[in-house]
């Protein structure tokens, strides 16, 4: 008779081990389980099936092949345990030291000839400094993450270059006439306008639900643009927003007779 392949034949002491699995109640349910399908699959009897095995214990019948075949590979209780070997510890990538000069790369000046660090250039420029002799990205990223460093990322503001002395006077004027204290008769008034873009959906928009945000296809449908006009008293709490077609020297002309004739009319002065 051929015998199966994995077939599981059990000792009088491996049958003692597994029972004492399933009975003592110091196992979780994933090692109790693997213990029962190990006893009913013995060759020597009960020798159950796999497909009976696994409808008896709620399992896949490639799960029971799995245990069995676990079992004849290894033996005894590690073929039962969650773990059925402890991975060895990886050793970081960088230590201490190496991080430091990781942060220090990622803090300094690019390369000639590119913008930005990324952490390709970073993990390339590790290994050319000879810090590590090979790292990976993911490995350098959890360092920067770490210490909170997005060498890929920028701010910017309008500072002048020193030399713009004129630039400067401009725009320490402008700071002044913010500092201005409150006047109703000589108001401040900041204005700014951008074009706007108009987009339609062409599937319509599923709405959210209890536990599901709402969502939108990516595929819209250009309907033209307008201009956007707004004002702001910022010693007052007070803004206008006006929509127009176009931007024109006439609609701008409109926009600050408004502001004169109907917000500000008693005004001595806007500012």
């Amino acid at each position: 008779m051929k015998k199966n392949k994995h077939q599981v034949e059990l000792t009088a002491a491996d049958r003692q081990t597994l029972e004492s699995v399933v009975c003592r109640g110091e196992h979780n349910a994933l090692e109790i389980r693997r213990a029962h399908i190990l006893l009913k699959a013995d060759a020597k009897g009960p020798a159950w099936t796999d497909a009976k095995i696994a409808e008896a214990f709620g399992c896949h019948q490639q799960t029971v092949y799995n245990v069995r075949k676990r079992w004849t590979e290894r033996g005894g209780l590690p073929a039962v345990k969650r773990k059925l070997q402890s991975r060895p510890s990886r050793l970081p990538k960088l230590d201490g030291q190496g991080e430091a000069r990781l942060i220090a790369l990622a803090c300094s000046a690019p390369p000639e000839g590119f913008s930005q660090w990324t952490l390709q250039r970073l993990a390339d420029q590790l290994v050319e400094l000879e810090v590590v002799e090979s790292i990976s990205l993911e490995a350098v990223r959890r360092v920067l993450k770490k210490n909170a460093l997005r060498p890929h990322r920028e701010q910017a503001w309008v500072i002048p270059p020193d030399e713009n002395e004129a630039f400067v006077a401009a725009m320490e004027a402008v700071l002044d006439v913010y500092e201005r204290p409150e006047d109703p008769a000589f108001p401040v008034v900041a204005m700014d306008e951008r074009p706007v873009q108009l987009l339609g959906d062409l599937p319509a928009p599923i709405p959210a639900k209890p536990g599901q945000t709402a969502r939108r296809d990516y595929e819209y449908k250009r309907k033209g643009s307008v201009t956007a006009f707004m004002w702001t008293a910022p010693f007052q709490g007070w803004r206008r927003v006006s929509v127009r077609e176009r931007h024109t020297g006439i609609d701008w002309a409109e926009e600050v007779k408004y502001l004169l004739d109907e917000v500000y009319r008693d005004a001595v002065r806007v500012t």
